[in-house]
């Protein structure tokens, strides 16, 4: 009865028109796992689990998204390359819920946006359908086993295979959820398609083509703002001096689609999109005609501490973050993203290229997607670009990156054969691929994509522009610095190798990357020597879990390696790190798994924003061992030059030069006090920036990102726990121990601290501070207002307490 209730209660309509029907199925899942199990032991999966009358009593209730592998526990043997945590096995999800006989005679599907892996579904003990790829969206239709007027049971089975990721995958219905329910004549799954073939100041063209099952009478077309309106499953309406959708200004535009049959509207759906040009040449990328260069960041699924389990506002404060950087694209390395990603971006003005696969036919790890290409690779692409093709801010589709068929001919064939499938669901965006083969440049791969991307190459860009004089160009994937926040490592090295760091961390001088890799300034120098270059994907944007190069022994890191002596070499890296290897995430991000800056980020702001004054001043200045040491300092600003200044002391200017990003003071002498940086722009005092020696660690103190929020369920507060001096500044190389508490309508469903190498729980009530900084997420409570009262504690330290109200 409980399982009843609960599952009625999530029957909400999210739309309703006409006889369409889009109900949020979320909540209320019975779910268990079997097979492999999070402690490292065995369960055995019983038998007859999809059937209605199976006891599921003693199962977890919960909602869904829902990552089961993000709740641990971390475990030292299981392979850091893909997190250390337990997110391979088998889990099954159930639920029951009441049809209603009116839906007799009616049309019912259940649309999953993503589930974490190999899908298969039940509906009353009958097989409805599967779907394997862990990243698709996808529809199944329950009409034939559904019992309208009584109650039904959906069953999902979901088998995470081990081997199956080079980074972690998450684990569960990780996605949203709906229940669609429709007239026997209605708009087809993603039947709708609208683009603007010719746009002006004055007037834009609308092009719509729909998609329709059943018999219909006629189908209209209105665009909601303008009330304009056309008819037929393909049709033009015009706009008069149309809001252009753009970076600055984002405007979004909707149609209304609406099916008459038997003289009657049986089906209505709206689509958002927007106004806009794109365009491509040798020149570079163009934005209703004008020309934008992407200053991109590759973003993996995973919202660090929350796992790969959706949620709108933790997507949406990554790219408020990305934006303050001035990052203005993504990628979605190396998978179909969540629709609530794109909408995001739509709303927020962010380019998107969105990625299909990390590999065709020849796979990178055992049980990979090359078990299922030959089969659903065409279902999974046209899903992929049928779902999105309307969303403003993709600008591009990729079909793979670093596929290992780049360097024969069958490979190219496969390549063309993925173009021609986009262009066909697609005619109006071009296609792309991440290369790290030198040879696809010049040997006809890069003939088989519109869009040429190489991944760490920029000592070919000028080769691949004299022998692809016309083809458009960017770097798909670049730098691949690698940093630890806050750790600082002498003496500073400009030798890229993997050694800058200690205890499995990696210094934030931001000098380091692996054999394949650069650091900013290298690929920063390669664009500036060639600007027809359209932009860049640095990776990444943020950490995320799994993949801790340089601390890990994944053997696909020799798939960046084209050289054979390079391999060689890496291979022997590879060999050094012997048995287990803590990190359980990467070093990669421009921003930490918890959404902290590192210093990186702030040569990426200099150079993405150079009409932002802004100065960034590395390492910190707590050094008491250091002291009459020299003790390099570097400096990130948006200036053209600047002086530094020790307690008060001018210690010299420095001015930038040709392919210089950064300004370096390396023989400074270590004291305690003040270090300031006064920077210039063309001779005028531009920006300032300073950091202080502190006192000792004595309080700590909480700040939130929003401190109202809504009490919807979904809503979160990030709360930052600083460890603080008497003075309020952060106290750097500390990693005090802090338990947290929370009182009032909400929850803490995370906490973090940024560390690659700790193997504390994110779903703990306590959590070390690393480097000065950690992080609580708070998620309100369903229909539940009222205030929150979040508290940390630690000893010898003052408490930190913050207030938040949702409403």
């Amino acid at each position: 009865m409980k399982v009843w209730m609960m599952a009625m209660a999530t029957l909400v309509a999210v739309c309703a028109t006409a006889e369409r029907e889009t109900l949020r199925f979320n909540e209320g899942w019975s779910f268990a796992r079997f097979g492999a199990m999070p402690d490292g032991t065995e369960k055995a999966e019983p038998q007859g689990v999809e059937k209605a009358a199976f006891d599921d009593s003693a199962w977890r209730m919960l909602n869904v998204p829902h990552d089961w592998g993000i709740e641990g526990p971390f475990r030292a043997e299981l392979p850091n390359q893909t997190g250390k945590l337990p997110w391979a096995g088998i889990g099954w999800y159930r639920k029951t819920f009441d049809v209603p006989a009116s839906d007799s005679g009616k049309k019912v599907f259940i649309d999953f946006d993503g589930a974490m892996s190999d899908s298969t579904v039940w509906l009353n003990g009958e097989y409805v359908g599967e779907w394997p790829y862990g990243y698709s969206s996808f529809r199944l239709e329950l009409t034939p086993f559904l019992k309208p007027g009584q109650e039904n049971t959906l069953a999902v089975r979901l088998d995470n295979k081990p081997e199956s990721s080079r980074w972690y995958p998450g684990g569960g219905i990780y996605r949203n959820v709906r229940l669609v329910k429709t007239a026997k004549t209605h708009v087809a799954h993603w039947g709708v398609f609208v683009s603007t073939p010719v746009v002006s100041s004055d007037c834009a063209t609308v092009q719509v083509r729909a998609e329709i099952d059943g018999a219909y009478d006629k189908v209209v077309h209105e665009i909601v703002e303008t009330g304009k309106t056309g008819q037929g499953t393909t049709c033009r309406l015009s706009i008069d001096f149309p809001r252009r959708w753009d970076l600055d200004s984002p405007n979004l535009y909707t149609l209304k689609t609406t099916v008459f049959s038997g003289g009657e509207a049986v089906d209505e759906v709206e689509t958002p999109f927007g106004i806009r040009t794109l365009s491509y040449s040798a020149d570079g990328f163009f934005l209703n005609g004008k020309k934008v260069r992407m200053n991109g960041v590759c973003q993996h699924h995973d919202l660090g501490p929350l796992g790969a389990a959706v949620n709108t506002r933790a997507l949406e404060r990554q790219i408020e973050i990305l934006q303050e950087m001035g990052c203005n694209a993504i990628r979605t390395a190396h998978n179909p993203p969540s629709p609530e990603l794109l909408d995001l971006c739509d709303r927020m003005g962010m380019l998107v290229q969105v990625e299909a696969f990390d590999c065709w036919g020849k796979g990178k790890a055992s049980n990979d997607y090359s078990r299922h290409f030959p089969e659903w690779h065409e279902k999974d692409l046209r899903a992929m670009i049928k779902r999105d093709r309307n969303h403003p801010c993709v600008v591009m589709w990729s079909t793979g990156n670093e596929i290992r068929e780049q360097g024969n001919k069958a490979g190219h064939a496969i390549s063309q054969r993925l173009t021609d499938i986009a262009h066909d669901e697609d005619p109006t965006r071009l296609v792309t691929a991440g290369c790290n083969n030198i040879k696809a440049g010049f040997n006809g791969f890069q003939k088989t994509v519109d869009l040429f991307g190489y991944n760490y190459k920029p000592h070919l860009y000028g080769e691949f522009r004299q022998k692809n004089p016309k083809q458009p160009f960017y770097g798909s994937e670049t730098a691949s610095t690698v940093s630890s926040r806050g750790e600082y490592f002498f003496p500073v090295s400009d030798e890229k190798h993997l050694g800058q760091g200690g205890h499995f961390q990696v210094s934030s001088f931001d000098l380091t990357a692996p054999p394949w890799a650069n650091n900013p300034d290298v690929e920063f120098a390669a664009q500036d020597e060639y600007p027809w270059v359209f932009g860049e994907f640095v990776w990444t944007g943020f950490d995320y879990v799994g993949e801790p190069t340089p601390y890990n022994k994944d053997k696909t890191n020799l798939l960046n390696f084209s050289d054979p002596a390079e391999r060689k070499r890496m291979e022997e890296e590879l060999e050094k790190l012997g048995g287990n290897i803590p990190p359980r995430s990467s070093y990669f991000g421009i921003v930490d798994l918890c959404g902290f800056k590192k210093d990186r980020f702030y040569i990426y702001q200099a150079r993405w924003r150079p009409e932002l004054p802004m100065a960034h001043i590395l390492p910190h200045w707590n050094w008491p061992e250091r002291i009459g040491e020299g003790t390099p300092v570097h400096v990130y600003t948006s200036g053209d030059e600047a002086e530094l200044f020790l307690n008060g002391k001018s210690l010299g200017k420095k001015v930038k030069g040709e392919y210089t990003y950064r300004l370096r003071w390396d023989d400074v002498v270590y004291q305690p006090g003040e270090l300031k940086v006064v920077a210039y722009k063309n001779g005028k005092r531009w920006a300032e920036n300073m950091t202080k020696t502190t006192g000792e660690a004595a309080k700590i103190e909480l700040s939130a990102d929003r401190k109202v929020i809504a009490a919807d369920g979904q809503d979160l507060s990030f709360i930052t726990v600083q460890v603080s001096d008497e003075d309020g500044r952060l106290v750097p190389r500390t990693h005090n121990l802090v338990t947290f508490s929370i009182e009032g309508p909400g929850e803490i469903i995370a906490v973090g601290n940024g560390d690659p190498t700790s193997h504390e729980s994110f779903q703990a009530l306590e959590h070390k501070v690393f480097n000065g900084l950690a992080l609580v997420v708070v998620r309100s409570m369903t229909g539940d207002p009222g205030t929150i009262v979040v508290s940390a504690k630690s000893k010898e330290l003052i408490a930190g307490r913050i207030e938040l109200e949702a409403k």
